[in-house]
């Protein structure tokens, strides 16, 4: 089934969101192995695939490696083997000049790129099966770049010098995955008027709003604008309409008991305020599928909210806009021992390039999927 059948393909949609995190992209995979074993039908066996139940697949930084591999028809033991044989491959050190800038090389985690997807696979091939969301931040611009392969999007219109679905597949995803201090940012050269091409520096889509890229998702699958080529084909809300289901990589809130104003310096700040924005940036999304959706599932926001399952607000239930599910796990000391897992440091765990905490990242992902992934969760969402 090409892009464009399963677009106009009458009835429910299933979309599927996942966060970035860099390596912690494991602990992702093993509630989405979960999650492709609860769905799998017993007559498909292995053949089974994520994207046979999943219309729109959206991910940002490893969440886009992880978004592609689906939307291409691999599986999720496909992937994982991806991570753990490619994993200390992809986070070779940079070169001692280089340290300042960055901290990895860009050539291994790009080979490795190509190798998975192929060198020569566009955006838009009709080997992706789904649609697809790559998270970018331009950073020339300084604008988020959401690319989605709908075909019916005005910058995919194939008349175009510029058209999005041109780019290589690979370049998109090492593009989205080049995280500020560890990867070097990708150069994209984008065709202008009269073959004049202009040149963006691209950096990882997890230093914009969407590093949980769900309901940037669902205002692409609706909004006309973003259908302006056939916006009789976009897609229609509702609870019984569409299903969003949001897998996350683990947040790692620090609590700085004692924290004392004059500590509170240059070198303080440079450090810390770039992932509190990218947590409450997550946390903001995952908020907004929630009020605006029917929450079936996910973890407490805060004290205060609860985990909004059942919840009203400015919606009432009948006018919710879609059902939604929402998986991830705090790799806190408190949260870890939530998950009946005492014996792994946080420290392990919480870092992007903690190659060395692969399989304790497996063992956390294996507990969130045994303890909250339930079938009861996709009722009414059947497999077509």
């Amino acid at each position: 089934m090409s892009v464009i059948e399963r677009i106009e393909r009458p009835g429910q949609k299933k979309l599927l969101a996942i966060d970035g995190g860099g390596i912690r992209g494991v602990l992702a995979l093993e509630i989405l192995q979960k999650i492709e074993d609860t769905l799998r039908p017993k007559e498909s066996g292995e053949q089974f695939r994520l994207s046979d139940y999943f219309d729109y697949i959206a991910g940002t930084s490893t969440g886009g490696i992880i978004a592609a591999g689906l939307a291409m028809g691999m599986s999720v033991a496909e992937i994982l083997e991806f991570y753990q044989t490619s994993g200390a491959q992809m986070f070779v050190k940079a070169r001692l000049l280089e340290r300042l800038r960055y901290k990895f090389d860009s050539e291994p985690l790009a080979q490795r790129l190509k190798d998975a997807f192929g060198a020569k696979t566009s955006f838009g091939s009709r080997d992706v099966r789904t649609l697809l969301l790559l998270v970018l931040r331009n950073a020339t611009t300084d604008s988020p770049w959401p690319l989605s392969n709908n075909p019916y999007a005005r910058y995919n219109d194939g008349k175009r010098a510029d058209c999005n679905l041109n780019f290589p597949l690979w370049q998109l995803v090492r593009a989205s995955t080049a995280a500020p201090t560890y990867f070097p940012p990708e150069v994209i050269a984008v065709p202008g008027p009269k073959g004049k091409d202009k040149q963006f520096v691209f950096v990882d889509g997890g230093v914009t709003m969407y590093n949980n890229p769900a309901f940037q998702m669902f205002l692409m699958a609706t909004l006309d604008r973003y259908w302006e080529l056939n916006p009789k084909a976009r897609w229609r809300a509702g609870a019984d309409n569409m299903l969003i289901v949001s897998v996350g990589t683990g947040t790692s809130p620090d609590v700085r008991a004692g924290l004392e104003p004059e500590q509170m310096n240059l070198l303080f700040n440079a450090t810390t305020i770039p992932s509190a924005l990218m947590f409450a940036a997550s946390n903001e999304q995952d908020l907004l599928c929630r009020v605006f959706g029917d929450c079936r599932a996910g973890d407490p926001i805060d004290r205060e909210l609860g985990h909004l399952v059942g919840s009203i607000g400015p919606l009432e239930r009948e006018q919710k806009l879609f059902s939604y599910v929402r998986y991830n796990a705090e790799l806190s000391r408190a949260g870890l021992d939530a998950l009946d897992c005492g014996g792994i440091q946080p420290e392990r765990v919480q870092k992007m390039d903690s190659i060395d905490g692969i399989g304790d990242l497996r063992v956390v992902g294996c507990q969130v999927a045994q303890k909250k992934v339930l079938a009861s969760h996709f009722e009414g969402f059947p497999l077509r």
